[in-house]
């Protein structure tokens, strides 16, 4: 920890834009896993975004907006949005072992991984936020009031596995969008242009 913070800002955000790059990209993956085998009626029945747990958390919807926003803002949302999905992960990965899925002990396996991702990028941004200053170390994470199960029928559990993830798969492109940004500042690039 005491080296971690010894290293450059530049080099911290490059990591933790790493780090968030691949959080997002398994959590694509997932739901693409999942996807392959998904019952037409899941579709119908799948609840919208915008009851996702996280959608009071007031964040920038699109780049333009995001840019607007300060460092320390955008890296507090970040971490606000990842210390959401705390409970929400450990629901998941705890469900993901008896998910009626063909691909269930793959989902399994990379939801630990997911978890890992999330709890080490977590420790980064804490980092980050304590060079950054006090308005950066502000969280404010929306509670995740899903409870501890999914469902007791099949088409209900993987409706609301399905659902879960997808709100986690939009939140992780957030961070990995936030994280760019910042990079690119950091940087003394044009963040525009990243």
């Amino acid at each position: 920890m005491a080296t971690c913070r010894a290293v450059p800002v530049n080099d911290l955000l490059d990591r933790a834009s790493q780090r968030s790059d691949t959080l997002h990209s398994l959590s694509r993956l997932l739901t693409h896993t999942l996807d392959s085998h998904f019952p037409p009626i899941g579709r119908v029945i799948m609840p919208r975004p915008h009851m996702c747990h996280t959608s009071s958390l007031q964040t920038p919807n699109d780049k333009d907006q995001t840019l607007r926003v300060s460092e320390s803002d955008l890296l507090s949302l970040a971490r606000s949005l990842l210390q959401a999905w705390t409970d929400p992960l450990v629901l998941l990965s705890t469900a993901a072992g008896s998910l009626p899925h063909p691909a269930q002990s793959t989902i399994s396996s990379k939801l630990q991984e997911l978890q890992e991702h999330s709890r080490n990028l977590g420790d980064g941004l804490d980092i980050l936020s304590s060079k950054l200053g006090p308005s950066a170390e502000f969280v404010s994470p929306p509670p995740f009031r899903g409870g501890n199960d999914l469902g007791q029928d099949r088409i209900s559990r993987l409706v609301n596995f399905h659902f879960l993830l997808s709100c986690f798969r939009r939140d992780s492109h957030k961070i990995d969008s936030f994280l760019k940004v910042l990079r690119c500042r950091a940087a003394a690039t044009r963040p525009e242009v990243c």
